[in-house]
């Protein structure tokens, strides 16, 4: 609904605009010289800026209807002289005295009526048919306590009115007893008929529309019957045309104020009860469902609308009351048919973008989606160009024959067109994009979005979108009548002292450019560079690269401070064995050893997927002091190497320590000896056993 209700606002300003300046324009009998054609410049700022200028210099409506109004208050205000200064037969207390009467006769008949009413009321709501039906106890409630009784005491009082003379008095009385039992009357009829509602959900909302609504119906129809009454020729003749007129209308504006705000208090209870239905027939009828629940949205503004009708008329600015009503009347009729077509063409083309959707055609999706959006921008067009038509105002009319007109709708189509374009394009090249991303239903018959296409189309989809956005702004600026050429020129300047104030922020932008042309890195790759940041790449930037590396840290590294990157997870690796044995053990034995465990890897059902070849072995590396030094590798995918490399030997251990000729040299720390600076000779025993020299530990 948001270009629906834009295309509203716009029609709305051209229809104001246009029917303004049609109602300015004098007839052609009486056409003074044609003047020469305005000269619109400003593009639609200043086309509309014209308009509302030519508006204001032709248009005086206010003023005349001031100096009506004044003139009915003075000639109101000559009538009450006269009433008052009026020689008459009775004294002031008797007409006084005919009002209390009619009125006490009104009172007293609603009164004992009422109490029979209710005690009839409280008699039936225990018989036994009536007890279990609350909506039938409810609308007796409200028809025999009040309804009948209002559409008696109005005949009761008219027959009395006729013992009466003729007086003031008696005619007030009758206003307001007619005025009364229409307000009671109409209240309880529109209670009764909310009450019919009363069951399932649809409880809150009657209860709230019961708890609130008795007195404001009350007063509209008290008021609306007052305002009927005094336009009345009898009441007319006694208190004078002006008068009763003026009453009149202020008692109508007044009904209308506190109808308007009623329906806009109750609009949430009311589309309530409009769109909730049982859960089989929302399902069986998902159209019908659709089009009450928009309905539900926008039934109060025919109302409103005719309460602005009513109003205005009135007050007297419009002329004929009649064809306002029945502009209003079409009017209604018509946003009820465009909100029933529009439900009908959302069910339509939300069906087609269902099935769409099954046949796996995204762009078929995605160009529904913009012909539904057209449509519905055209029908709010033909809606306002017909709203026009019904009230005298045509908007292509307006367009072509005036200057104004036709610079508005130049710029209007100008900037439609242009944002269609872009929307077009956008809707093409972002369907691509993700097409592209969105990885295969099936993995065996499609093949999988390489890291490249997951890297370079988001920051490509991102880069298209800007300049996307800065071009229409742009281009809608210029048509707008706002003067680019200035906003390009500071831009331009300003992107300069920036390009020189940021040498380091366009050289990281430069170098993450060409690094992503070039495939150097993708996202999940494990690099490591030269920065001695190591991880895998979860981000990339138009200016820096996001590494997590392996204790769960996340670096951020512009691209600026790149200069060499270790990529280990392209194509292929490989998983390098080197170990060591001793001296005595077989070589050949050795060898087997590690092919058995090369094979067992081979073999391993988890591991299998990773290789990429049979393991080599390439025998006697070197020879040292230690050992002999054997080496081997496999060729595994990338990434696949570790867990080769810990899974082989954790399997050649255990075969070395069970085979007897085999072992792994092993670096035992020698000990070293301080040779002793000064000897003790121990004394010669008994014995006859030589001396012995001993070690003395040095002092430090």
């Amino acid at each position: 609904m948001l270009n629906f209700k834009t295309a509203l606002l716009l029609g709305a300003l051209l229809f104001c605009g246009s029917g303004a300046l049609q109602a300015a324009d004098p007839a052609p009998e009486s056409e003074a010289p044609a003047k020469p054609e305005l000269l619109v410049e400003g593009g639609l700022l200043g086309a509309i800026s014209s308009s509302i200028d030519e508006v204001q210099e032709t248009l005086d409506l206010n003023q005349n209807l001031v100096d009506a109004w004044r003139l009915r208050t003075d000639r109101a205000a000559d009538e009450v002289g006269r009433l008052l200064n009026q020689p008459s037969e009775r004294s002031p207390w008797s007409v006084a005295g005919d009002f209390l009467m009619l009125s006490g006769v009104w009172v007293g008949a609603f009164v004992l009526l009422t109490l029979l009413g209710r005690l009839i009321v409280s008699r039936l709501s225990h018989h036994r048919l009536i007890q279990p039906r609350q909506r039938l106890q409810a609308l007796l409630g409200y028809l025999i306590p009040y309804t009948i009784p209002a559409l008696i005491c109005l005949p009761l009082t008219l027959y009395a009115s006729h013992f009466l003379p003729t007086s003031v008095g008696r005619a007030l009385a009758l206003c307001f007893a007619y005025a009364t039992s229409s307000g009671i009357f109409s209240t309880s009829v529109l209670l009764g008929v909310i009450v019919m509602f009363n069951v399932g959900h649809k409880r809150p909302a009657v209860q709230i529309i019961r708890d609130y609504c008795p007195k404001p119906l009350f007063l509209i129809g008290f008021l609306a019957a007052l305002s009927d009454a005094l336009t009345s020729p009898q009441i007319a003749r006694q208190l004078g045309g002006n008068i009763t007129s003026s009453l009149a209308v202020f008692a109508g504006l007044f009904a209308s104020v506190i109808f308007g705000l009623l329906v806009i208090r109750l609009r949430r209870p009311v589309a309530h009860l409009i769109r909730n239905r049982p859960l089989t027939q929302r399902l069986k009828h998902p159209a019908l469902q659709q089009s009450l629940r928009i309905f539900s949205g926008l039934w109060f503004w025919p109302i409103l609308l005719m309460v602005l009708v009513s109003a205005i008329n009135l007050i007297g600015a419009g002329e004929d009351s009649q064809k306002a009503l029945r502009c209003a009347l079409f009017t209604t009729i018509l946003l009820i048919g465009t909100v029933f077509l529009s439900t009908v063409l959302q069910h339509l083309f939300k069906s087609r973008s269902t099935v769409a959707i099954q046949r796996s055609s995204a762009y078929k999706e995605r160009f529904l989606s913009l012909l539904h959006a057209v449509l519905r921008i055209a029908m709010a067009i033909a809606f306002i160009e017909v709203l026009g038509r019904i009230w005298g105002v045509s908007l292509f009319e307006f367009a072509q024959r005036n200057a104004v007109g036709r610079a508005i709708s130049d710029s209007l189509s100008s900037i439609g067109l242009i944002l269609l374009m872009t929307w077009l394009f956008w809707v093409v090249l972002d369907t691509a994009i993700q097409e592209a991303l969105k990885p295969p239903v099936n993995k065996r018959s499609s093949r999988q979005p390489s890291t490249r296409v997951k890297t370079i189309l988001p920051l490509l989809r991102n880069a298209v979108k800007i300049i996307l956005v800065v071009i229409c702004a742009i281009t809608t600026m210029a048509n707008l009548g706002i003067n680019v050429a200035p906003l390009l020129a500071g831009a331009g300047v300003v992107g300069l002292a920036i390009g020189f104030g940021s040498q380091q922020l366009v050289q990281d932008v430069i170098t993450g450019l060409f690094i992503i042309i070039e495939d150097t890195l993708s996202i999940g790759d494990w690099v490591v560079l030269d920065s001695g940041h190591a991880g895998t790449v979860e981000g990339l930037t138009i200016r820096t690269l996001r590494l997590r590396d392996g204790k769960g840290f996340v670096h951020s590294v512009p691209f600026g401070q790149i200069k060499a990157v270790t990529n280990q997870s392209r194509q292929f690796a490989y998983a390098f064995f080197s170990v060591q044995f001793t001296y005595d053990t077989d070589v050949d034995q050795a060898v087997e050893l590690i092919r058995e465990a090369g094979q067992s890897i081979r073999d391993d059902v988890f591991l299998k997927y990773n290789l990429q070849g049979p393991l080599e072995v390439f025998g006697v590396e070197k020879m040292d002091l230690n050992g002999v030094v054997l080496t081997a590798q496999f060729r595994t995918v990338s990434g696949g190497q570790y867990a080769v490399s810990r899974a082989f030997n954790q399997r050649l251990k255990k075969l070395v320590d069970n085979c007897a000729w085999v072992h792994f040299a092993q670096t035992y720390p020698q000990q070293v000896m301080v040779p002793q600076r000064v000897a003790q000779v121990d004394e010669p025993e008994d014995d006859g056993t030589p001396p012995v020299l001993t070690e003395q530990p040095r002092t430090q």
